[in-house]
């Protein structure tokens, strides 16, 4: 310990006016007194403090010093009254004048000073209030909210209660079901046991009545064959036999005849021998006849070797017929033992077959006890998920409520300790007051009160009080984080530098403090809740509370949906999916500029709440144009929308909220990636590399080997000659490519007047979408710059390319688009054909026709043939509440602000049950109005004139109005 005399020594006041303030200091300056202060050197020791006064005093000085450190001082003196009893200096009178002046303008300033102190205690209790008022609005806020959750928690019981009521009925439904099914599949299993025997006994009796028909029939045939050989063979023998015996009979008349004529001869020659004739002319006569008759008998030999020669080929002959009726008859003999092999084998087979429906049987037993197995055990899960999600919202109200009660406490702590600050400021602008008056001298009876020496500086400390305002300034028992103490330091008041001059620094005017706003410094209300941290944001947890309370009727929602979807829903035909469809195009002309696939991923939710069914997505391959329009690599799918894998998950988020996903094919043209030896782009790339052999003859552009074109030619790119075979085997993989690897459900066909509608027919079929779409684009019919009334032959070709594809693939119809324009303005009567329908391809083939009123080509940046935008909610509320296929453009349902009112034109077509093949009557079409129903139970009107329900003498039933958009149009639903 050591004893002190200082000649101008000061007394420092700690007083600190709230959280935001920094320190503000009363330094007493002896002006004719001494002053002996004794003090631990030991910071530790500053409980222990006393202050010694020696010689007394007449005044004393007060200065006032605020900053946050010793280095910026601003300092005011005060001089109070008190005793002129001096020491050691003569000057003190004129000294203690000096001081009593400087000591007034201080009280003023002190005043002044209180005043302020005052001021800012009103702040605080108004504040106070503030924090109460606040805390009752917490409170009733927190309340409503717990009341809300219990509504909600007793609306998830009922409904738990009801779902439950449901299952039970529907496990009822289902065992009764399951026993109908058995006692159902015993009588088929016994009709299918008497059936297979039936079956084994017609077939086995028509295998053996054939096996032995057949065998009669080759046994009758071989004898036949026989026979005719031996008829043959006899008649041949005796034929030849009598042939032989009549030639030889003749021979040996003609030799008698000659014999008896040689004789003659011979008698007239032995006559004329004896009568004296001339025997050398007989002799003569005599050989020749004899050598006519050796001729004969040569020539009777020569025939008789004829006869024998063909003898032996009839003799060869029989032998080769009874060969064959000796193969016949071994073929009998094999047909017959065949027949007894076919016997054993149909026997064997009955018995396998027997076996096999057995097992069917058997497992047909099996399956349905595995169902209903699973069934059970299905309905449990479900019952526990939903009993889970009961507990967890149970569990989210208990920490709602214990979150509020942690709240309250929180705010009534912060409300105390700014009661005890209020207190501890009172006190001390008391103490001030009273010490700057004289009425009381520092430490007189202020046992709590200790003096800090530190340099020529008292510091006045509060013992209990210290921590409550550590508490304040530094926050909830836990350090300020590095962030938030770098943002303090920032916005700390600047003070002016520290003057040493006294008289320069009472003459300073740099005394008001530039103080930051409330809302630049950290307070315990706005500090982010941590992990460890007891204060919980309300608003967080009232986030949270009601993501799972919309999750859970979110997951309500599908499984409701999908148990009230019947199968007439769910039924997928050729070109119409199930009929109910809703197109949203997903894209515009400028979408390639921006991740596109990112940026449609997150909207499949929105789109599949809002009542859509298919995205139609814009051309994924790689093109020369950004569009996607002008392919090249069919198989590169890294195009300007984003790469193969940003696709394909867009496609699986599609999915996961029951979206199809429609691509956008490009199948007429397709653009080269090399030069001909000629300099032609006729050369393709990539997988598919096709030469000139796939393009087009009469494509006068790249030079094309194949054959015409079908169709029209589209000359900025290569037209593929869809006649070659390994062009349609190519693109038929390519689209499987694209369904089942890729994840696609249906197609948006391109520019199909470029080929015929037969080879879409192959490619619908081999590639078998549940949804596809045409681009048929074809020029309406117009008379002096205004649109034809009688547009027969416009939807007629559309019908025709329909009609090629088989019907197989739908169309978009760009005349009902088309007479649209003009029938909105004042021209209904367009609306309606000679026939009574509906103008357009809904007219003729609603089914096949996909109606819409703008896309990516007539809208968007490229404005070819834009729908006028004051009518577009007229459009939609026709084209939805019509039959046919209605497409959302994009730009529309996001961009125009239109997208509260499709959705609630969707929703009326729901209601109304409304699909792609509902039936349309007509009652109003003129230029005031257009009137029909559609269905059963939707009636709507679009114009100015004045209609109801209750005006139409042929409309029957009660109508409810469910939209009216005054001279817009209107829509009665009915009850």
């Amino acid at each position: 310990m050591a004893i002190a005399t200082c000649a101008d020594a000061t007394l420092w006041c700690l007083s600190r006016g709230s959280l935001n303030s920094g320190k503000c200091w009363l330094q007493i300056s002896p002006a004719c007194c001494r002053w002996q202060l004794k003090a631990c050197r030991n910071f530790s020791d500053r409980k222990r403090k006393n202050v010694l006064i020696n010689n007394g005093f007449h005044g004393f000085g007060i200065r006032v010093r605020a900053g946050p450190d010793e280095s910026n001082d601003i300092f005011k003196e005060i001089v109070g009254d008190g005793d002129h009893s001096l020491q050691g200096n003569g000057d003190v009178p004129e000294i203690a004048h000096d001081e009593l002046a400087r000591s007034d303008i201080a009280l003023s300033e002190g005043r002044s000073n209180q005043e302020a102190i005052g001021n800012e205690r009103d702040e605080l209790l108004e504040e106070l209030a503030r924090s109460q008022a606040k805390l009752q609005e917490y409170a009733d806020m927190i309340k409503h909210d717990k009341e809300l959750a219990v509504a909600e928690l007793k609306a998830a019981e009922s409904l738990f209660n009801h779902k439950l009521q449901e299952s039970t009925d529907e496990k009822v439904a289902l065992e009764s079901k399951l026993v109908l099914a058995k006692q159902e599949a015993l009588e088929l299993a016994v009709q299918v046991e008497k059936l297979a025997e039936l079956a084994f006994q017609q077939a086995t009796s028509h295998i053996l009545e054939d096996a032995w028909l057949r065998v009669s029939a080759a046994e009758t045939s071989a004898a036949e064959a026989a026979y005719r050989i031996e008829e043959q063979i006899r008649s041949a023998t005796e034929g030849t036999i009598s042939s032989i015996a009549d030639q030889s009979t003749d021979a040996i008349n003609k030799a008698l005849s000659e014999a008896e004529q040689a004789r003659s001869f011979a008698e007239k020659a032995v006559a004329a021998l004896s009568g004296g004739a001339n025997l050398i002319d007989e002799i003569t006569a005599l050989r020749s006849q004899n050598f006519a008759l050796q001729n004969a008998v040569s020539d009777l030999e020569y025939r008789l070797l004829i006869m024998k020669s063909e003898a032996e080929r009839l003799k060869s002959e029989l032998e080769q017929a009874l060969a064959q009726a000796k193969a016949s008859y071994l073929r009998a003999n094999a047909a017959e033992k065949a027949l007894n092999d076919l016997q054993e084998l149909t026997k064997k087979k009955s018995v396998e077959k027997e076996e096999e429906v057995r097992s069917s049987l058997e497992k047909m037993k099996e399956a349905v006890a595995e169902r209903e197995r699973e069934a059970g055990k299905a309905f449990k899960v479900e019952l526990e998920s939903i009993m889970a999600t009961v507990e967890a919202i149970k569990e989210t109200a208990c920490l709602k409520d214990q979150a509020y009660m942690r709240r309250c406490a929180a705010l009534q702590r912060s409300l105390k300790a700014s009661e005890a600050a209020s207190e501890v400021w009172r006190r001390r602008a008391e103490i001030a007051e009273s010490i700057l008056h004289g009425e009381k001298s520092p430490g007189e009876d202020e046992e709590d009160v200790d003096y800090l020496v530190n340099e020529g500086r008292i510091d006045l400390l509060t013992g209990d009080d210290s921590q409550k305002w550590k508490l304040l300034a530094e926050g909830p028992r836990r350090e300020i984080p590095e962030w938030m103490a770098r943002r303090i330091r920032t916005i700390c008041p600047k003070l002016p530098p520290r003057k040493v001059n006294m008289s320069e620094a009472l003459a300073a005017k740099s005394l008001s403090l530039n103080l930051p706003k409330p809302d630049e410094v950290w307070s315990i209300a706005q500090e982010k809740p941590k992990e460890a941290d007891m204060l919980v944001e309300h608003v967080i947890e009232k986030e949270a509370i009601e993501k799972k309370r919309k999750a859970l009727e979110r997951a309500l929602q599908r499984k409701t949906v999908k148990w009230q979807r019947t199968p007439e829903e769910t039924k997928l035909e050729p070109g119409t999916g199930t009929g109910r469809e809703i197109v949203f195009q997903g894209f515009n002309w400028e979408s390639w500029r921006r991740r596109w696939y990112l940026e449609l991923a997150p909207k499949a939710a929105d789109l599949s709440q809002s009542g859509m069914t298919a995205v139609w997505f814009p051309p994924p391959t790689e093109s020369v144009a950004p569009q996607g329009y002008m392919p090249s690599d069919l198989y590169n799918l890294n195009s300007s929308y984003g790469s193969v894998e940003e696709l394909k998950q867009c496609i699986e988020e599609m999915h996961a909220h029951d979206l199809l996903a429609l691509g956008d094919v490009v199948l007429n043209h397709r653009c080269a990636q090399k030069q001909s030896p000629n300099g032609v782009w006729n050369i393709f790339g990539g997988k598919l590399a096709w030469g000139p052999e796939a393009i087009v003859c009469d494509d006068p552009n790249f030079q094309g080997q194949g054959n015409p074109s079908t169709g029209d030619i589209f000359h900025a790119a290569p037209n593929i000659d869809h006649s070659q075979e390994f062009v349609r085997r190519d693109i038929k993989d390519w689209l499987n490519w694209l369904r089942n690897d890729i994840g696609f459900d249906g197609w948006r066909l391109d520019f199909v007047r470029g080929f015929s509608g037969g080879y879409v027919k192959e490619y619908i079929e081999a590639s078998n979408p549940a949804f596809a779409i045409g681009e048929y684009w074809d020029s309406l019919a117009y008379e002096g710059g205004n649109l034809c009334y009688n547009q027969d032959a416009h939807r007629q070709r559309i019908v025709n390319w329909i009609n090629a594809t088989g019907g197989t693939s739908s169309a978009f119809d760009v005349t009902t688009k088309g007479i649209l324009h003009s029938a909105l303005h004042n021209q209904y009567w367009r609306l309606i054909d000679p026939q009574g329908k509906p103008t357009g391809v809904m007219g003729w083939w609603p089914s096949r026709a996909v109606t819409f009123l703008e896309n990516h080509d007539t809208g968007s940046t490229q404005g070819h043939w834009p729908f006028p935008r004051d009518k577009l909610g007229q459009g939609y509320a026709y084209i939805l509440t019509h039959p046919g296929t209605p497409v959302i453009f994009y730009d529309h349902f996001y961009d125009f602000g239109l997208r509260d009112t499709i959705t609630e034109l969707i929703e009326a077509r729901r209601r109304a049950g409304i699909n792609c093949r509902s039936p349309v009557i007509i009652y109003h079409a003129n230029n005031e109005g257009y009137v029909a129903k559609v269905d059963s139970s939707l009636v709507m009107k679009i114009g100015s004139f004045d209609w109801n329900p209750s005006k139409e003498n042929n409309l029957e039933g009660t109508w409810q109005k469910f939209v009216d958009k005054g001279s817009d149009y209107q829509i009665w639903l009915r009850k």
